[in-house]
Formats: C-alpha cells, sequence, structure tokens
C-alpha cells in the first residue's frame, strides 16, 4: 500500500509542472496566432501595393480595349486606290516617236501624252541607242 500513496510533494510537483507546461503552451499558441495575424496583415498590404502599381497597366488596357472595340465598330474605309496605270505600252511608244520625228520637244510629248518627262527621255534615248547599233 506504501507503493501506491505518491508523496504529497511529488503530487504537488507534477501538477506544478502540469500548470507551468499549460501556461506555456497557452502562451506560445498566443504568439504564434499573433505571427499568423501579422503575416496576413502584410500579406494584404502586399497585394494593395501591388495592386495599386497594377492600375496604370490596367487603366491602359482598359483604353486600348475600347478603341479596339470602337474601332471593329466603326471600321474605316479603305483608302481608295489610284487607278492603275498601265505599263509603257507599243501605242504610246509610237506616239512618242512620231511625234519626235516631226521635231516636237519632250516637254511637249509629254505633255499632250500624260506621261512623265523622264520616261519619254529615256524612251527617246534608247531609241536613239539602238538606231545607233543597227
Amino acid at each position: 500500500m506504501n507503493l501506491l500513496i505518491l508523496p504529497l510533494g511529488l503530487i504537488c510537483g507534477l501538477v506544478l509542472a502540469a500548470a507551468a507546461v499549460s501556461v506555456f503552451m497557452a502562451y506560445r499558441a498566443h504568439r504564434l496566432l499573433g505571427d499568423i495575424n501579422g503575416q496576413e496583415r502584410r500579406s494584404q498590404t502586399e497585394k494593395q501595393d501591388q495592386l495599386q502599381d497594377l492600375r496604370p497597366l490596367r487603366e491602359s488596357v482598359d483604353s486600348l480595349a475600347a478603341q479596339v472595340r470602337e474601332l471593329r465598330s466603326h471600321p474605316q474605309a479603305a483608302a481608295p486606290a489610284g487607278v492603275p496605270r498601265g505599263g509603257f505600252n507599243l501605242n504610246k511608244r509610237t506616239q512618242v516617236l512620231r511625234m519626235h520625228r516631226r521635231g516636237e520637244s519632250a516637254e511637249q510629248i509629254s505633255a499632250s501624252l500624260e506621261l512623265p518627262r523622264q520616261e519619254v527621255e529615256l524612251l527617246l534615248k534608247v531609241h536613239s541607242i539602238v538606231i545607233q547599233n543597227v
């Protein structure tokens, strides 16, 4: 029976140790909750800062999207292409050479046939080279 009855000092020591461990665990839990709350606040602050940094980018993307929608709803008509001018055909070449034989100048020929003066001069030079070689 003596063995079953523990000394009173030992029981008090165990109770005190259990109380101390309980108080320590409560303190530690309180600190951990405080750390978690602090991290959450820092995380929310960082998130707000990131959103502030992204705001100008978001505004520019929104304005570009509005411009794209507007362009899609009001497509601009393509600029009318100029009337394509044909190449230098044989008929024009013949007319240039006839007018030159009659003694008209390159400026007069280009004005009457509505051709660039350089084109008329080039044709006349090529013709004179061909005639010299024949």
